[in-house]
């Protein structure tokens, strides 16, 4: 089930910002104006690529869609299927888990019982697991800085729009009647910089942070599971080892 809580923020937050707006007597359109957006957005993208390199580029384009749909499965979820095959193993040998990996929709998990169950060594077993691991902290580390920079260039070109939208105020003194709009317009980038890093750039960026962390949990659980597994543990040491992994509020709920 895909976790829709970015979209419902993102949208629910600009749709606030918009009925404010209008209880104040405002016209949302006169927010809506393409050249402070135009310059806000698209070089808010611009120097933040310029910032990083072209295969972080591409990646923050599928970053989007993972911020946006992505879930993940708590780590606790895993337990019970790690103690399953700890059972099994203690009962009928490694061998005997080949059937078992057709249950199991964690292709970590896979990996590392495969591993183990073709014989390779438990050190080499844990420090593959754990080299994965660790290349996906640095994946998900530049995934949430790509938009952490973006949210942090935003506020400051929207103050660069702002300044060049008041040169252009004093280029027209002598037609006080286009002024109102021209100064409108020169605020309106400020206030999408502003609102584009708090609305969109920074809660992607946690949101893609969140994700890996959770993802990466799972992973940890993932990895001690099969080395107890290989060192055939009581499932019911396996089953506290694991437990003792999660975050205090889950075992709790647990518990319960």
């Amino acid at each position: 089930m895909k976790d829709i809580a970015t979209p419902v923020g993102i949208v629910v937050g600009l749709v606030i910002i918009v009925a404010a707006n209008v209880l104040e007597g405002g016209n949302p359109m006169s927010l809506l104006l393409l050249p402070p957006m135009l310059l806000v957005l698209g070089t808010t993208v611009m120097v933040t690529v310029a910032g990083g390199t072209m295969s972080d580029a591409k990646a923050a384009v599928k970053d989007v869609k993972r911020a946006f749909t992505g879930s993940v499965e708590p780590a606790e979820s895993l337990v019970p299927q790690v103690v399953s095959l700890a059972e099994r193993a203690r009962r009928e040998g490694l061998l005997a888990l080949e059937d078992s990996l057709r249950e199991i929709d964690d292709p970590f998990l896979v990996k590392g019982v495969t591993m183990a169950i073709d014989g390779t060594d438990p050190e080499d077993v844990r420090d593959i697991l754990e080299a994965e691991l660790r290349a996906k902290k640095r994946d998900d580390k530049q995934a949430a800085k790509f938009f952490g920079d973006a949210g942090a260039y935003a506020p400051t070109i929207g103050i660069i729009g702002t300044v060049m939208g008041l040169v252009h105020v004093l280029e027209n003194l002598a037609t006080p009647d286009e002024l109102g709009h021209l100064i409108a317009g020169a605020f309106v980038a400020t206030l999408w910089g502003v609102m584009s890093a708090n609305v969109i750039w920074l809660p992607i960026s946690s949101r893609l942070k969140r994700l890996g962390e959770l993802e990466c949990a799972r992973m940890e659980v993932a990895i001690e599971g099969v080395a107890a597994i290989q060192a055939g543990a009581n499932p019911r040491l396996v089953a506290e080892k694991l437990r003792s992994l999660l975050p205090t509020g889950t075992v709790e709920r647990e518990a319960a």
